[in-house]
């Protein structure tokens, strides 16, 4: 990419920091609550409801690589840490169709239920990283290795970026996420911040929102003060609200559509027996809840409005991470790093610039 200048935009996000709570986090909830169904709708309803539920699921199961899904669920048999790439893609709404999708929400779930903890850390879509997979050298946002490659190249690219093991995913598109409020009946949300998107106005106060509504509310990003961390901040409410209304008597009489919204919209590798393993092994890691996410300055590249994370957070996040999975600690060493060294030479600045910049890519093969 070729250097490109633009004037400088506000920095988004504050330090990083990191927020833990002594109850189940929503984000973490939003994972086991497909596993809920199951568990619920066969003490309801027999097995009949849950045949629907399973049947449901496994709908949602695809693989990205048999051999290493293999080996990583021996560690899920033994109980060990394990780290899943959550995937919020912008397919499947307002005329989009693409396959994949970029991935606009980008979150790493550590789940230690040695320890009864879990960490969450989100990853702006914007962040520079190498495209693990490709044929030829592709630098680019993070976000874009889903539509490129799929599950398979998120999760290598991702894995590289931190220097973590990734074997595991959980995808939704925004057409699911729709279906699911819808099914719910809608949601309730305290919104904080005046705006419009699309066809939807936000004021602020108490709202219920239907599908396209909360679709709307997550996805706005330009006009939050926070930029992308805002937006992630709203997809993490809305995650919360449609927990809270799944769990309603209410949301019963709608369970079919919900498993239909799960079955079109959701994709994993987790077979359905797994995510039941999951909920009854794991559940006693959402004790414990820390929040943290990857903290990058903005820059241009070429046209490009972009994230760069110094080698310093990621080794910080790297380090985290793998202290979660109880694995030693390893100094980053990958092509992110190099590019890093090669632009702080030319006088890049990765802590609190006060100028505007841009970040040249160079091709390191």
């Amino acid at each position: 990419m070729a250097k490109h200048a633009r004037h400088y935009r506000k920095k988004a996000g504050n330090s990083a920091e990191t927020a833990t709570k002594k109850k189940s986090h929503r984000v973490l909830k939003w994972l086991l609550f497909v596993i809920l169904i199951i568990l619920f709708a066969g003490a309801a309803y027999g097995v009949h409801m849950y045949i629907q539920a399973k049947t449901a699921l496994d709908k949602t199961y695809s693989s990205v690589d048999k051999k290493e899904e293999t080996k990583a669920s021996k560690k899920i048999a033994k109980r060990d840490p394990l780290s899943i790439l959550l995937l919020g893609t912008d397919t499947g709404d307002e005329g989009r169709t693409e396959v994949n999708g970029n991935s606009d929400t980008i979150i790493v779930a550590t789940v230690n239920q040695g320890t009864k903890k879990t960490t969450l850390t989100s990853i702006p879509r914007d962040t520079l990283a190498e495209m693990v997979g490709t044929s030829n050298f592709n630098f680019t946002r993070i976000n874009a290795a889903n539509n490129i490659g799929g599950p398979k190249m998120a999760l290598n690219s991702v894995s590289s970026l931190l220097n973590v093991p990734l074997t595991y995913y959980v995808s939704v598109n925004m057409t699911g996420l729709k279906q699911i409020v819808d099914a719910v009946g809608g949601i309730d949300v305290d919104v904080s911040l005046e705006f419009t998107f699309n066809a939807s106005t936000f004021k602020k106060g108490k709202m219920h929102l239907n599908g396209q509504q909360a679709l709307d509310y997550s996805r706005m990003r330009k006009e939050d003060p926070e930029n992308d961390y805002g937006r992630q901040k709203r997809q993490r409410q809305v995650i919360t609200a449609v927990v809270k209304s799944a769990s309603s008597v209410g949301t019963l009489a709608n369970f079919q559509e919900l498993l239909t919204a799960v079955s079109a919209n959701m994709q994993t590798n987790f077979t359905t027996s797994q995510m039941i393993d999951i909920f009854k092994n794991y559940r006693v890691a959402a004790q414990t809840i820390s929040s943290d996410y990857v903290k990058g300055v903005n820059a241009w590249s070429g046209s490009a409005a972009i994230q760069v994370a110094s080698t310093t957070e990621l080794q910080r996040i790297s380090d985290a991470i793998r202290s979660e999975l109880g694995l030693s600690q390893e100094t980053l060493n990958n092509t992110v790093t190099k590019e890093n060294e090669l632009n702080a030479a030319s006088g890049f600045i990765y802590e609190n610039p006060t100028i505007e910049q841009n970040f040249t890519v160079y091709d390191l093969n």
